[in-house]
């Protein structure tokens, strides 16, 4: 289980998709997250302003954490926080974790004009820095990149790519669009657009197609329900509580 609970709640943060900013400060989601039939922990994630370096951005906050039986065998609590632009450049991003004992304690410093990224390993106390392309996102800016994504002319089987800095490396993250769906959630029937990120199996999941995400199909393009075959068993995260957007939901009448 090491690590799995973690991947959910990173993915809640990546799957969402608006001509015009599908978000605005005082955002707020709430999620549940399950283990097969126990409730795992929950996780949020909430829109501010901020500043950094005298610039006045977005600032987003994402955290997870474990409750119940789950944290008799991994303790989860994490924080994710990324500094953007309303064109989505990233500017700073903090991932502080502790799972289970496994912590880490980073921060990177974007200069995507000058191609380049700071990694300040504080647990370490070491920094680097590496060259990156311009059109880059971090973990938690990739999310409302994608929001901002036009989807309308979207087929099924069609794919959205985008770069992310993950783990001190480019990673190219791939979803595939699988359709159209009608689904009945905790604050009502929504409907969604249905999507596939593209993961390498191995180590956490069971096989490369194993995540399932449902976003709603309107402006907000929130998500709503994330499902995950894992080596052992199956985690769902699912939506129970939002306030803030900047749309009208598209509900099922």
């Amino acid at each position: 289980m090491k690590k799995t609970i973690t991947y959910i709640f990173l993915f809640i943060f990546y799957f969402s998709f608006a001509q015009d900013l599908a978000y605005k400060p005082g955002e707020h989601f709430k999620f549940k997250i399950h283990y097969g039939f126990f409730n795992a922990g929950y996780a949020t994630l909430d829109l501010k302003t901020g500043k950094f370096k005298q610039k006045n951005l977005f600032h987003a906050i994402g955290k997870g954490w474990t409750t119940g039986v789950s944290r008799w065998f991994m303790n989860v609590n994490d924080l994710y926080e990324s500094y953007f632009d309303s064109n989505n450049r990233p500017y700073r991003f903090v991932r502080k974790i502790d799972e289970g004992g496994y912590t880490m304690d980073k921060e990177l410093h974007f200069d995507t004009n000058n191609q380049k990224v700071l990694v300040i390993n504080k647990k370490k106390k070491t920094a680097k820095t590496y060259t990156i392309p311009q059109r880059i996102q971090d973990m938690m800016s990739v999310f409302y990149y994608l929001r901002n994504y036009d989807t309308g002319k979207l087929k099924p089987g069609d794919e959205i790519s985008v770069d992310l800095f993950l783990d001190e490396e480019i990673y190219p993250f791939k979803l595939k669009y699988l359709g159209k769906d009608i689904l009945n959630t905790k604050v009502g029937k929504i409907h969604s657009l249905k999507f596939r990120p593209l993961v390498q199996s191995g180590r956490i999941f069971k096989e490369d197609e194993s995540l399932t995400v449902w976003i709603s199909d309107d402006k907000n393009k929130m998500p709503l329900l994330i499902k995950a075959k894992l080596l052992v068993g199956s985690l769902k995260a699912s939506l129970i509580e939002y306030s803030g957007i900047k749309h009208p939901v598209n509900f099922k009448m």
